[in-house]
Order: structure tokens, then sequence, then C-alpha cells
């Protein structure tokens, strides 16, 4: 999995804490992909002294309209921070399956806080889908996962991490504009430099924003005249709900629904950007667990997180803004799944999938998908989508059920 590509910081915390039991996602990614970089489009300036790329900093903001006071004030005593740097080259990889890591991040005591804080902040909320359109349960299990509610924000300085991202020559394309970005949260009077503490690659607040999207989707909820995502749920909750609707959420559309499958199916219609409706599915034997088929003329996937015997749902055009804020298949899916229980579905039935395989199997598996010309991506164990695509390509060539899922029956067969 390439960490450059994946959208969203929920790993910026990467499991920070046991304690909790927090269980975030899986990048310190960004929420809009830069570019790439090209002959005609050079990368900034990076590297070399510290003071004179500080200096080029604070010239490209004041001419983005940034006025020096505030230039100086974000910048002083800006250091280099090596802690960054080691988290930035050793993300860690996520091996966990479906079952795994929903039934960590799902669980009990997050449903009862997560409840609490709608009874709580019931207004704030009503405000949020009145004028975003964002139910509270999808709201709240973002806010969930990716803090704990706050309890877990990250401890690294938000302007050392930002310098030193965008000083690095790794991705200073994609660090570089936030932070100049963070040069204007500072101007506002949002952000004190000094003291303003976040994940390691830069993400601010209670469900983990970069200060360019806080700068546009920002929203004042508790009428102080500040956007403050450190400590002001009204703020985290509108903030967050105007975010969704930006990354293309619906209102009054479903985004997941459990269902149960009959034995035979065309699988290999099966997986995200499949081009049936939930109709379709319908008439082919599949069941909504909750009865509802109001919304059968909407584009529906079949999504088989650990093969046609395990966990089954239709994911609706409101599953693509998941995909928005995380491109992680398997945290997308759980944040789905955490968002319906909030909204009163019940626990997904887990089924008897087929055992998986383990890391050693699976890179020997996408050795062979690659030996017949499949792009896998990096041979790195992880059932990604472009492995989860070859290999229901390969399992329908073998007249196998196309379900995506790797075995050691697939293996064994190629």
């Amino acid at each position: 999995m390439d960490r450059d590509t994946i959208r969203r910081s929920a790993l910026a915390l990467i499991f920070a804490s046991a304690m909790a039991g927090s269980a975030i996602a899986q990048s310190a990614a960004p929420a809009a992909v830069p570019p790439a970089s090209s002959a005609a489009t050079p990368k900034p300036a990076c590297g070399g002294d510290l003071a004179a790329f500080l200096a080029g900093v604070k010239a490209e903001a004041i001419a983005d309209g940034a006025d020096a006071a505030s230039a100086d004030k974000t910048l002083a005593g800006a250091q280099i921070d090596q802690k960054v740097l080691a988290m930035d080259r050793s993300q860690g990889v996520f091996r966990q399956t479906f079952l795994e890591f929903s039934q960590r991040t799902v669980s009990q005591g997050r449903l009862d806080i997560g409840r609490q804080k709608m009874k709580q902040y019931a207004d704030v909320f009503a405000k949020a889908e009145k004028d975003y359109g964002v139910p509270p349960g999808v709201i709240t299990a973002f806010w969930a996962m990716e803090t704990d509610f706050g309890a877990v924000q990250g401890n690294f300085n938000t302007r050392n991490a930002l310098v030193t991202l965008a000083h690095d020559c790794r991705r200073p394309e994609f660090f570089r504009p936030r932070l100049i970005a963070l040069i204007e949260l500072v101007q506002r009077g949002d952000v004190d430099p000094a003291t303003t503490t976040g994940a390691w690659a830069g993400e601010i607040g209670q469900t983990q924003m970069l200060p360019p999207d806080i700068i546009a989707y920002g929203t004042d909820g508790d009428g102080d005249g500040h956007v403050n995502l450190k400590t002001s749920a009204p703020d985290v909750i509108l903030t967050t709900a105007r975010f969704l609707q930006h990354l293309g959420f619906m209102r009054g559309q479903p985004w997941l629904q459990e269902v149960s499958v009959p034995d035979n199916l065309p699988w290999e219609k099966s997986g995200i950007g499949g081009p049936l409706t939930a109709g379709d599915w319908f008439k082919l034997g599949v069941k909504p667990r909750d009865g509802d088929t109001n919304f059968a003329s909407l584009p529906a996937a079949l999504i088989l997180p650990q093969g046609r015997k395990g966990p089954a749902f239709l994911t609706y055009p409101n599953y693509n803004a998941y995909l928005g804020w995380n491109q992680s298949f398997i945290y997308t899916t759980s944040a789905a799944y955490f968002a319906t229980r909030f909204a009163g579905a019940a626990p997904y039935n887990k089924g008897t999938p087929e055992p998986g395989l383990n890391d050693v199997d699976m890179k020997a598996l996408q050795t062979k998908l690659v030996a017949r010309g499949y792009d896998v991506g990096k041979i790195d164990g992880i059932l990604g989508s472009g492995t989860r695509v070859a290999i229901q390509k390969e399992q329908f060539r073998l007249g196998m059920p196309a379900d995506g899922w790797a075995t050691s029956a697939l293996l064994n067969a190629l």
C-alpha cells in the first residue's frame, strides 16, 4: 500500500495508545492529494540551512496574503523534529483483517460514549444534519475512530511537524502548503504555534484535520469567533459534517447496509465499483438484514471484506465519502459499519470466513500475480485493492468463486 496516496490521517496516531483501546486508522496522509510533480512543476525548495528555508516560507506566506508578524510568530523557534522523520520513514503496514480491526474499534464502550455524546450535543448534531446533510452517527463514528472523542490527539508540536516535513525533501510539495496554511490559522488566532500539538504529520484536533481543510471547512459551532478543533465539540461536529459534505456525502441516502448472500452469485461482479444497483442484487437473492429495500434504485456494490463466507455489505454512493476520508478499505468499511451501529443497526453476522494467508504466503501469492502480469503495487503481504482485483480475476479464470479473498486454495492453484 503506497502511503503517499492514502488520503486521511487516521494513523497519524498509529494505534497510538493501548489506552482506551484507541484504534486509529492507517495513514498519516492527506485529505486532498496534490497533483503529481513533473518537470513543469518542480518541487518546492527544501533541505539546506533551516533559517534560509524558513525565510523562504515566510516570503511565500506573505506573498499569499499573510502578515509578517503572523509568519514570524509561527516560525519563531521552529525546529526539526527527528521523531517526525522517524515516523515518516517507518510507517507501519496494516495487517489486520476486517473482523479483527472492526471488532477492536467498534467496541461497546465507544458505542456507549458515542451515544452519550450524541445526546449531549443533540442540538449541534441536528444543525449539522440540517446544514450539511450528515447524520449524527456518521460524524460520531469518525470522532471515535480518529481520537477516541479527543482523548488521543497526538503530542507532536504541529508547527515543528510541518516545518520538518516541508523542509525534508521527500514530500515538500505536499507539506509546504500545509505549513503556509498554518500561518493563516495563527493569523486568525485559532492556533498557538508554540503550544498546539497533534499528529506527527500535522493533523490537528478531535477528527484530525490538516490546516488547509480547517481553513476551507472549519466552522465555529460554539459562537466564540474561532474554530478550535482541539477542545470545542461543537466546532468539531460542524466542521466534520461540512468536510464530509465536501467529500460528497448526500443527504438522506444510506452508506452501508449489511446483507445476507446466497451460495451462488456472480461473485465476479462484487467489489467496489461494481456495475449493479441494490435492486439488481436483491433480485439475485441478496437480502438486507434490516429488511429495508427502499434504495433499490441506487448503485450498490457488494463488498465481502473476508470473502463470501464472512460479513457481507452493500455500499451505496455515500460510501465514496468514506473513501475520500481514508482510502484504506478496512478502515473505511469499519467506519461505515460503526456509523450504522449508531444509526440503530444490529451487530454484523461474522459468518465463517475461510482462513486467510499469512504474511509469507500472501507475498508468495502477490509474486505469482505479478508474474501473471497484474499490478498489485508493492509486494508487501497486504491484501490491498490491487491485490484483491487481481485475485478476483484469477479466481474467475480458474472457475473458483471470485470473491477477492486470498486463500491457500488459490495460492496452490496458481
